[in-house]
């Protein structure tokens, strides 16, 4: 069956999928961050090595099984979109939430706000970058 033959998943689909995918991914980020400050690397640098890591996987899953490919958008321009976005959206945010909170509040309960905030706003970036539309 061709992509075009293939019936079109429901917003509320792609939410159900998109965060089990986000669940994976958040506990990949989590996970490298832990082993990274283990390892006695910056908290900074960690979440952004973490989060690397934690996006590719994302990006290849949502691609695959969240949302429909839109064909006309290259795999190498939706992973800069999306990985762009992610940056300015994901890795911004708790990396913000790292330097602003964690002196506060404590660098896990900074890093795992910054996740939840991030959720949201990732989902309109993931659809727009691996199907080329937010709100359709």
């Amino acid at each position: 069956m061709s992509d075009a033959d293939r019936p079109r998943r429901s917003t509320g689909s792609k939410i159900v999928r998109f965060a089990v995918v986000g669940l994976a991914n958040t506990a990949i980020d989590l996970a490298g961050f832990f082993v990274l400050l283990k390892l006695h690397v910056p908290p900074l640098p960690a979440n952004i090595a973490a989060w690397f890591i934690a996006v590719t996987f994302s990006f290849v899953a949502n691609g695959f099984w969240s949302f429909e490919r839109d064909p006309a958008i290259r795999p190498r321009v939706a992973f800069l979109r999306f990985v762009s976005l992610g940056a300015l959206i994901s890795l911004g945010v708790s990396s913000l939430s790292i330097a602003l909170l964690a002196g506060i509040v404590g660098v896990w309960p900074a890093k795992i706000g910054g996740v939840i905030v991030a959720a949201v706003l990732n989902f309109l970036a993931a659809r727009w970058s691996i199907e080329g539309r937010l709100l359709k």
